[in-house]
Protein backbone atom coordinates (compact mmCIF):
# COMPACT_ATOMS: atom_id res chain seq x y z
CA UNK A 1 0.00 0.00 0.00
CA UNK A 2 0.92 3.21 -0.92
CA UNK A 3 -0.38 6.61 1.18
CA UNK A 4 0.85 10.23 1.91
CA UNK A 5 2.03 10.99 5.00
CA UNK A 6 2.81 14.64 6.21
CA UNK A 7 5.90 16.07 7.49
CA UNK A 8 5.44 19.65 8.69
CA UNK A 9 4.17 21.46 5.32
CA UNK A 10 5.58 18.26 3.52
CA UNK A 11 3.69 15.53 2.15
CA UNK A 12 6.19 12.60 1.51
CA UNK A 13 4.88 9.05 -0.32
CA UNK A 14 4.29 6.51 2.38
CA UNK A 15 5.14 2.92 1.29
CA UNK A 16 3.65 0.18 3.52
CA UNK A 17 3.82 -3.26 1.40
CA UNK A 18 6.79 -5.39 0.67
CA UNK A 19 5.38 -5.79 -3.00
CA UNK A 20 5.68 -2.35 -3.66
CA UNK A 21 8.03 -2.33 -7.15
CA UNK A 22 10.28 0.35 -5.36
CA UNK A 23 10.86 -1.89 -2.41
CA UNK A 24 11.21 -5.16 -4.60
CA UNK A 25 13.40 -3.07 -6.78
CA UNK A 26 15.71 -2.04 -4.31
CA UNK A 27 16.05 -4.69 -2.47
CA UNK A 28 18.02 -6.60 -5.68
CA UNK A 29 20.58 -3.81 -4.75
CA UNK A 30 21.97 -6.44 -2.12
CA UNK A 31 23.63 -8.39 -5.30
CA UNK A 32 26.38 -7.27 -7.27
CA UNK A 33 24.81 -8.30 -10.56
CA UNK A 34 22.07 -5.38 -9.57
CA UNK A 35 24.61 -3.13 -8.74
CA UNK A 36 26.41 -3.35 -11.96
CA UNK A 37 23.08 -2.83 -13.56
CA UNK A 38 22.05 0.15 -11.68
CA UNK A 39 25.55 1.87 -10.86
CA UNK A 40 22.92 2.74 -7.70
CA UNK A 41 23.93 0.77 -4.06
CA UNK A 42 22.20 1.11 -0.74
CA UNK A 43 23.32 2.32 2.71
CA UNK A 44 21.68 2.08 6.22
CA UNK A 45 22.19 3.78 9.14
CA UNK A 46 22.68 7.24 10.71
CA UNK A 47 26.23 7.22 10.65
CA UNK A 48 26.53 6.40 7.12
CA UNK A 49 23.97 9.09 6.16
CA UNK A 50 25.63 11.60 7.82
CA UNK A 51 29.12 10.77 6.40
CA UNK A 52 27.59 10.57 3.11
CA UNK A 53 26.03 13.88 2.95
CA UNK A 54 29.37 15.29 4.13
CA UNK A 55 30.66 14.06 1.00
CA UNK A 56 30.19 14.18 -2.84
CA UNK A 57 28.20 11.19 -3.20
CA UNK A 58 25.10 11.63 -5.20
CA UNK A 59 21.87 9.93 -2.74
CA UNK A 60 19.35 9.31 -5.18
CA UNK A 61 16.56 8.56 -2.46
CA UNK A 62 16.60 9.19 1.32
CA UNK A 63 14.25 6.28 3.24
CA UNK A 64 12.82 7.05 7.10
CA UNK A 65 11.29 4.61 8.26
CA UNK A 66 8.02 5.98 10.19
CA UNK A 67 8.19 7.42 13.48
CA UNK A 68 11.89 8.45 13.17
CA UNK A 69 12.94 12.34 13.21
CA UNK A 70 15.55 13.39 11.02
CA UNK A 71 18.30 15.37 12.66
CA UNK A 72 17.95 19.31 11.44
CA UNK A 73 21.77 19.64 10.58
CA UNK A 74 21.58 16.93 7.76
CA UNK A 75 19.57 19.74 5.88
CA UNK A 76 17.60 16.94 3.30
CA UNK A 77 15.06 18.66 1.97
CA UNK A 78 16.40 19.12 -1.55
CA UNK A 79 16.49 15.18 -1.37
CA UNK A 80 13.59 12.75 -2.30
CA UNK A 81 12.37 11.50 0.63
CA UNK A 82 9.78 8.76 1.56
CA UNK A 83 8.68 6.78 4.67
CA UNK A 84 7.82 3.60 5.43
CA UNK A 85 7.02 1.16 7.96
CA UNK A 86 8.86 -0.85 10.14
CA UNK A 87 8.30 -3.77 8.48
CA UNK A 88 9.47 -2.46 5.24
CA UNK A 89 12.82 -0.83 6.62
CA UNK A 90 13.84 -4.44 8.15
CA UNK A 91 12.71 -6.17 4.31
CA UNK A 92 15.51 -3.60 2.74
CA UNK A 93 18.28 -3.66 5.30
CA UNK A 94 21.03 -5.98 5.59
CA UNK A 95 21.51 -5.75 9.48
CA UNK A 96 19.48 -7.37 12.09
CA UNK A 97 18.23 -3.89 14.14
CA UNK A 98 18.24 -1.53 11.18
CA UNK A 99 18.60 2.22 12.87
CA UNK A 100 15.34 3.36 10.49
CA UNK A 101 17.20 5.57 7.62
CA UNK A 102 18.79 4.09 4.36
CA UNK A 103 19.66 5.34 1.58
CA UNK A 104 20.12 5.00 -2.33
CA UNK A 105 22.74 6.43 -3.49
CA UNK A 106 24.55 6.89 -7.48
CA UNK A 107 28.65 5.00 -7.56
CA UNK A 108 31.09 7.34 -8.08
CA UNK A 109 32.65 6.52 -11.84
CA UNK A 110 35.62 5.13 -11.80
CA UNK A 111 38.32 7.53 -10.72
CA UNK A 112 42.06 8.11 -12.29
CA UNK A 113 44.63 8.29 -9.69
CA UNK A 114 47.73 9.67 -11.15
CA UNK A 115 49.95 8.06 -8.92
CA UNK A 116 52.24 10.90 -9.35
CA UNK A 117 53.48 11.24 -5.59
CA UNK A 118 51.32 10.52 -2.05
CA UNK A 119 50.76 7.18 -0.13
CA UNK A 120 49.38 4.28 -1.87
CA UNK A 121 47.45 1.28 -0.94
CA UNK A 122 47.06 -1.67 -3.40
CA UNK A 123 44.73 -4.20 -2.53
CA UNK A 124 44.90 -7.74 -4.80
CA UNK A 125 42.66 -10.26 -4.77
CA UNK A 126 41.07 -9.79 -0.97
CA UNK A 127 37.98 -11.40 -1.10
CA UNK A 128 36.21 -10.75 2.66
CA UNK A 129 33.81 -8.04 3.10
CA UNK A 130 34.97 -7.34 6.37
CA UNK A 131 38.76 -7.17 5.55
CA UNK A 132 38.56 -4.89 2.60
CA UNK A 133 36.10 -2.41 4.65
CA UNK A 134 38.44 -2.20 7.51
CA UNK A 135 41.87 -1.79 4.77
CA UNK A 136 39.77 1.73 3.08
CA UNK A 137 38.80 2.92 6.67
CA UNK A 138 42.59 2.41 7.99
CA UNK A 139 43.91 4.19 4.47
CA UNK A 140 41.70 6.59 5.11
CA UNK A 141 42.91 6.90 9.00
CA UNK A 142 46.34 6.77 7.84
CA UNK A 143 45.96 9.99 5.86
CA UNK A 144 46.69 7.59 2.62
CA UNK A 145 46.63 9.41 -1.25
CA UNK A 146 44.12 6.58 -2.42
CA UNK A 147 43.46 3.14 -2.55
CA UNK A 148 43.95 0.54 -5.86
CA UNK A 149 41.43 -2.45 -5.86
CA UNK A 150 42.92 -5.15 -8.29
CA UNK A 151 41.63 -7.84 -9.85
CA UNK A 152 39.82 -10.38 -7.92
CA UNK A 153 39.05 -8.06 -5.08
CA UNK A 154 35.63 -8.30 -3.55
CA UNK A 155 32.56 -5.77 -4.66
CA UNK A 156 33.58 -2.37 -3.25
CA UNK A 157 29.89 -1.46 -2.95
CA UNK A 158 28.68 -4.72 -1.28
CA UNK A 159 26.79 -3.82 2.15
CA UNK A 160 29.45 -5.52 4.55
CA UNK A 161 32.17 -3.37 3.07
CA UNK A 162 30.48 -0.62 3.16
CA UNK A 163 29.67 -0.51 6.82
CA UNK A 164 32.39 -1.90 7.50
CA UNK A 165 34.73 1.73 5.79
CA UNK A 166 32.25 3.31 8.27
CA UNK A 167 32.15 6.14 5.84
CA UNK A 168 35.16 5.98 5.00
CA UNK A 169 34.40 5.25 1.48
CA UNK A 170 32.99 8.37 0.85
CA UNK A 171 36.25 10.22 1.62
CA UNK A 172 39.33 8.74 0.08
CA UNK A 173 40.31 7.76 -3.03
CA UNK A 174 38.84 4.24 -4.10
CA UNK A 175 40.43 2.98 -8.13
CA UNK A 176 39.97 -0.11 -9.90
CA UNK A 177 42.59 -0.96 -11.75
CA UNK A 178 45.49 -3.85 -13.50
CA UNK A 179 48.07 -3.83 -10.59
CA UNK A 180 50.92 -4.43 -12.43
CA UNK A 181 50.18 -1.18 -14.86
CA UNK A 182 49.49 0.44 -11.43
CA UNK A 183 53.04 -0.77 -9.98
CA UNK A 184 54.61 0.36 -13.60
CA UNK A 185 53.03 3.68 -13.19
CA UNK A 186 54.39 3.98 -9.96
CA UNK A 187 58.06 3.45 -11.18
CA UNK A 188 57.54 5.58 -13.63
CA UNK A 189 57.01 8.64 -11.04
CA UNK A 190 60.28 6.92 -8.80
CA UNK A 191 57.70 5.56 -6.04
CA UNK A 192 58.72 3.05 -4.21
CA UNK A 193 56.74 -0.28 -4.05
CA UNK A 194 56.45 -2.07 -1.43
CA UNK A 195 55.34 -5.83 -1.50
CA UNK A 196 54.17 -8.36 1.57
CA UNK A 197 55.81 -11.86 1.48
CA UNK A 198 56.93 -14.01 4.18
CA UNK A 199 60.38 -14.26 2.32
CA UNK A 200 60.77 -10.28 2.59
CA UNK A 201 62.52 -7.94 4.69
CA UNK A 202 61.50 -7.56 8.19
CA UNK A 203 59.15 -4.28 7.55
CA UNK A 204 60.95 -2.16 10.71
CA UNK A 205 64.30 -1.61 8.41
CA UNK A 206 62.68 0.56 6.16
CA UNK A 207 62.77 3.83 6.88
CA UNK A 208 59.38 6.15 6.87
CA UNK A 209 59.02 7.25 3.23
CA UNK A 210 57.24 10.27 1.80
CA UNK A 211 55.18 8.39 -1.37
CA UNK A 212 55.19 4.77 -1.39
CA UNK A 213 52.72 1.71 -2.40
CA UNK A 214 52.20 -1.03 -0.44
CA UNK A 215 50.78 -4.27 -2.49
CA UNK A 216 48.46 -6.44 0.33
CA UNK A 217 46.73 -9.55 -1.21
CA UNK A 218 44.46 -12.51 -0.58
CA UNK A 219 43.81 -13.51 2.77
CA UNK A 220 44.94 -17.21 2.12
CA UNK A 221 47.61 -16.62 -1.16
CA UNK A 222 48.90 -13.20 -0.20
CA UNK A 223 50.12 -11.29 -3.16
CA UNK A 224 50.71 -13.04 -6.83
CA UNK A 225 54.14 -13.77 -7.74
CA UNK A 226 54.00 -11.77 -10.42
CA UNK A 227 53.41 -8.59 -8.45
CA UNK A 228 55.88 -9.48 -6.11
CA UNK A 229 58.34 -9.53 -9.20
CA UNK A 230 57.45 -5.98 -10.10
CA UNK A 231 57.97 -4.33 -6.11
CA UNK A 232 61.21 -2.52 -4.88
CA UNK A 233 61.15 -4.69 -2.06
CA UNK A 234 59.01 -6.93 -0.04
CA UNK A 235 58.25 -6.66 3.71
CA UNK A 236 56.72 -9.52 6.10
CA UNK A 237 56.05 -8.84 9.42
CA UNK A 238 57.30 -10.98 12.36
CA UNK A 239 55.22 -13.25 14.48
CA UNK A 240 56.44 -13.98 17.97
CA UNK A 241 53.86 -16.31 19.58
CA UNK A 242 52.04 -19.23 17.99
CA UNK A 243 49.55 -17.58 15.49
CA UNK A 244 49.68 -18.39 12.08
CA UNK A 245 49.54 -15.42 10.35
CA UNK A 246 48.19 -12.20 10.74
CA UNK A 247 44.91 -10.76 9.60
CA UNK A 248 45.45 -8.66 6.13
CA UNK A 249 43.47 -5.80 7.79
CA UNK A 250 45.38 -6.04 11.01
CA UNK A 251 48.78 -6.22 8.94
CA UNK A 252 47.74 -3.64 6.34
CA UNK A 253 47.31 -1.10 9.43
CA UNK A 254 50.68 -2.14 11.15
CA UNK A 255 52.60 -1.57 7.50
CA UNK A 256 51.52 1.76 6.64
CA UNK A 257 51.26 3.66 9.84
CA UNK A 258 55.12 2.81 9.57
CA UNK A 259 55.92 3.45 6.54
CA UNK A 260 53.98 6.95 6.88
CA UNK A 261 55.79 7.32 9.97
CA UNK A 262 53.70 7.53 12.91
Amino acid sequence: MLQMERKGETFMEKIESLQNPKIKAWKKLHTKKERDKSGLFLIEGKHLIEEALKSQLVINQLIIQEGLDIPKEWNVTQLNQLVVTARVMKELCETETPQGVAAICEQPENINLLLDEGRYLFIDGVQDPGNLGAMIRTADAAGMSGVVLGHGTTDLFNGKVIRSTQGSLFHLPVQKMDLEEAIELCKENDIPVFGTSLKGSTYTAIEPQKNFALVVGNEGNGVQSELLNLADQNLYIPIFGEAESLNVAIATGILVYHLRGA
